[in-house]
């Protein structure tokens, strides 16, 4: 079974997870976007969805799915997303699609992370997949200098330029065994705008594709 197959498994697994009537978290990347496709194929009626990115809202709207403005919703029931890397306890390392600062809002407002991903994304330890930054251009160097000193090499993506207008560092050479601890110093560091470690907005249930069916982990 090759991944684009584990992908749509997963997909299709996250509509138990769909409350009919209720606005949805909707985040971004190649399985959510099998996720939407399955949603508009479900009938599920939905009073509307808060996206995290560009791309997934003009996929919600293909879908005929009504798409909030994330300042307009107090709470959401669920988010359902992907990720980069998923360790056992939930955790996990978002940003391969540059989304993760709307991403961690829209995680923010929701009382469920739902991570639907293959088996491949699944790790003991975050960082062998590069921990992506959103940060404030200006601050690059230091920033790099920074990532040095922790033992990781960054490097800005090259022609990536985020929703919100700034850009991504990707730092390789990491491992990174306390993620809240890790979560919470980078993000303190001036001229960073969101780090890609999701450890305060953990996955609570995580769908995974694997050639023998999907396997669901709740966490704790």
């Amino acid at each position: 079974m090759d991944q684009n197959a584990l992908k749509r498994q997963v997909a299709q697994a996250a509509l138990a997870y769909v409350e009919p009537g209720s606005v949805l978290g909707v985040g971004t990347g190649s399985t959510v976007d099998l996720f939407i496709e399955a949603l508009a194929a479900s009938g599920i009626r939905l009073a509307g969805a808060v996206s995290s990115s560009e791309r997934s809202t003009k996929a919600l709207a293909a879908a005929g799915i009504t798409v909030l403005e994330a300042g307009l919703v107090e709470s959401l029931a669920t988010y359902i997303d992907g990720a980069d890397e998923i360790d056992p306890r939930g955790n996990m390392i978002k940003g391969g699609g540059a989304a993760l600062t709307r991403e961690k809002i829209v995680a923010d407002l929701a009382g469920r992370f739902v991570c639907i991903a293959d088996a491949s994304k699944c790790v003991d330890v975050l960082g062998a997949f590069p921990l992506p930054v959103e940060i404030i251009p200006m601050a690059a160097p230091r920033l790099i200098r920074r990532f040095a000193a922790l033992g990781g090499q960054a490097a800005l993506r090259a022609g990536c330029v985020t929703d919100n207008g700034q850009h991504i560092l990707d730092v390789r050479g990491l491992k990174i065994s306390d993620p809240l601890a890790m979560e919470a110093e980078v993000s303190q560091w001036p001229g960073v705008v969101t780090v890609g470690i999701f450890a305060r907005h953990r996955a609570k249930v995580a769908l995974i594709g694997a050639p023998e069916g999907v396997r669901t982990l709740n966490f704790d």
